[in-house]
């Protein structure tokens, strides 16, 4: 995480510092993703976190900017599940359904990520926006490359890249945070979502 990305929020210069911003950070989603920002309080996170309540302020200026820190922390942390399910020689396609599948197991483990996310439309608007914002010119830069390859048709753009996010969005709504007992596998999801990259839904199915 970037640790420099906020105003209000300072950057830890020790591995201890580190650590402690790590305990805060954990415990400030645990705190909004059950209570809700306006609910979730300071003192409940420094409990949580099993830090002393002057040591909030060490790091961050108000709740505010923990929760602004937070966002972007989760968001580091959604790119990062996908670049380590991704490997260099995948084709385009596979790259997209690995990316897909390490996004949902992320989610199932992380639910707080789409309320704590949602809230921030409301809570802190920019860092909503950049969330997914960010998100998007992953995947655009990633179907520009698909299409350098020859993988994947040219003129392929922002447009693409929103509405492949779009339903990646809501299958992690569905059966992440929606899960259901019987419900398919996230590899299963994620290889059937990659047909429609693959195949579309007009034709015959492959």
């Amino acid at each position: 995480m970037d640790t420099a990305r906020h105003e209000g929020e300072k950057t830890p210069r020790t591995e201890r510092g580190r650590r402690t911003l790590r305990k805060l950070l954990d415990a400030a989603a645990s705190e909004f993703g059950e209570r809700g920002f306006h609910d979730a309080s300071i003192s409940t996170i420094t409990r949580r976190a099993g830090v002393a309540l002057g040591s909030f302020y060490t790091y961050f200026d108000s709740k505010d900017a923990i929760f602004r820190a937070l966002v972007s922390d989760m968001s580091d942390a959604v790119k990062l599940a996908a670049r380590e399910a991704i490997a260099p020689e995948m084709p385009p396609l596979e790259v997209e359904r690995a990316a897909l599948e390490a996004f949902l197991r992320f989610a199932g483990k992380h639910k707080e990520i789409y309320r704590i996310i949602d809230e921030a439309e409301f809570v802190d608007p920019e860092s909503y926006q950049v969330h997914y914002r960010t998100i998007a010119q992953r995947i655009a830069d990633r179907l520009e490359n698909g299409a350098a390859q020859g993988d994947m048709r040219s003129g392929l753009s922002e447009i693409e890249a929103w509405a492949l996010m779009g339903m990646n969005v809501f299958l992690g709504l569905r059966y992440a945070i929606w899960a259901q007992a019987d419900d398919p596998d996230p590899a299963e999801i994620a290889r059937r979502a990659n047909l429609l990259l693959t195949a579309g839904i007009a034709g015959e199915k492959p």
